[in-house]
C-alpha cells in the first residue's frame, strides 16, 4: 500500500487550487499547471521557492506549525485536511512499520456503552475500524449476522472497515452506501496520517486496495474526512428501511476509541423500527461484553 508522503500530499492539494481562488490574476494567459505553481504558492504563503520546492520533495526535514498553517491558509485547506498535513509534517519521511498489540477498550468507554439503553445501538470502534464492544442492539442494527461475542476475541474482531467492503451483507444493509464508503475511506486516510508507522493498519488499507475496486477508487482521490457525525439510511432484514443518525464521542484519554451511538427522530418510523428491533436483541450486555474483554488479552486485531 502506497502511504501518503507529506510532499505528495501538498502537490495535490496544489493542484486542486486554482488561482482564482488564490486570489491570483491571470490575465488570460496559458497555464502549464492545473493549480498554483509552486513560485505562486510559496510567495502567497511567506516562504522561499526554494524551501517550498524541498518540502513538496519531502527534503526539507519538519516544517515549523506557523509555515504549515501559512500554506494551509493558501491551499484553503479544511480542519480535517490541515490536521492530515500536521500529522504528515512529523513524519515527513517514511515510517518504519511496527506491529502494535491488540487494541482494548479503556474501561471508561466500556463504563458509557453499559449506561446506554438497550434501545440505542452503540459500538466501541478502535483506530482501523476494529469493533472492540457492542452493546445488543448495535448488533442487530449493524451486523446481526456474526458471532455477538466476536468483538471480546481480538483473533475474531469484526473490522467495520472489512465488512463494508467485501461483506455482502453488510453491502445491502446500507441504501447509501456510497456515500458512506467515501466518508469511510477518507477516515481511514486522516487515521493513517496520525499513525503512519501501524503496520495492521497498512495491511488493512493494502488489502483493501487490493481486494476492492471501489475502496482503491476511492482510496486514489486522496479525500480526508473525519468522521463524528452523519446518516445511515438502512434496509433492515428484520425492520426494513430505517434511516439512523450516528454520533461519535472520544474521550481525551483514549483518543482511538470512538464510542458511535445511533439514533432516530423521535416519534418517527425510524424510532419505531428500533424499538422493534431492540425486542429481537438477546445479546448480552455490555458489562458481560466488559468482563469478556478483562480476561482476553491476545489476538489480531
Amino acid at each position: 500500500m502506497e502511504r501518503d508522503s507529506f510532499g505528495a500530499f501538498l502537490k495535490s492539494r496544489r493542484d486542486r487550487m486554482t488561482p482564482q481562488r488564490a486570489g491570483l490574476r491571470t490575465f488570460g494567459t496559458l497555464r502549464r499547471v492545473p493549480g498554483l505553481r509552486r513560485e505562486e504558492l510559496a510567495q502567497l504563503a511567506g516562504v522561499s521557492l526554494g524551501y517550498y520546492t524541498r518540502l513538496e520533495q519531502d527534503q526539507a526535514g519538519a516544517a515549523s506549525p506557523q509555515v504549515l498553517d501559512a500554506i494551509a491558509r493558501v491551499l484553503a485547506l479544511d480542519e480535517a485536511e490541515r490536521t492530515h498535513l500536521h500529522n504528515l509534517a512529523r513524519h515527513p519521511g517514511r515510517s518504519a512499520l511496527t506491529r502494535p498489540r491488540p487494541e482494548r477498550p479503556h474501561p471508561r468507554v466500556l463504563a458509557l456503552l453499559d449506561a446506554l439503553d438497550e434501545r440505542t445501538p452503540a459500538l466501541i470502534l478502535g483506530r482501523r475500524n476494529d469493533v472492540l464492544a457492542w452493546n445488543g442492539a448495535g448488533h442487530a442494527l449493524l451486523a446481526p449476522h456474526l458471532d455477538v461475542d466476536a468483538p471480546a476475541d481480538p483473533a475474531r474482531r469484526p473490522s467495520m472497515s472489512r465488512l463494508f467492503f467485501l461483506d455482502p451483507h453488510v453491502r445491502e444493509l446500507h441504501r447509501n452506501w456510497a456515500e458512506q464508503a467515501r466518508t469511510h475511506v477518507a477516515y481511514l486516510r486522516l487515521v493513517s496520517g496520525r499513525h503512519p508507522g501501524d503496520a495492521r493498519l497498512a495491511e488493512l488499507i493494502g488489502e483493501l486496495v487490493m481486494r476492492s475496486p471501489e475502496f482503491a477508487a476511492i482510496w486514489a482521490r486522496g479525500q480526508v474526512e473525519d468522521c463524528t457525525a452523519g446518516t445511515k439510511r438502512l434496509h433492515h432484514p428484520t425492520v426494513g428501511d430505517l434511516d439512523v443518525d450516528y454520533q461519535v464521542w472520544l474521550q481525551p484519554d483514549s483518543p482511538d476509541n470512538r464510542l458511535e451511538i445511533y439514533t432516530a427522530t423521535p416519534g418517527s418510523p425510524s424510532a419505531d423500527a428500533l424499538v422493534l428491533l431492540s425486542a429481537h436483541t438477546s445479546a448480552p450486555k455490555a458489562a458481560e461484553v466488559r468482563a469478556t474483554h478483562g480476561s482476553t488479552t491476545a489476538g489480531r486485531a
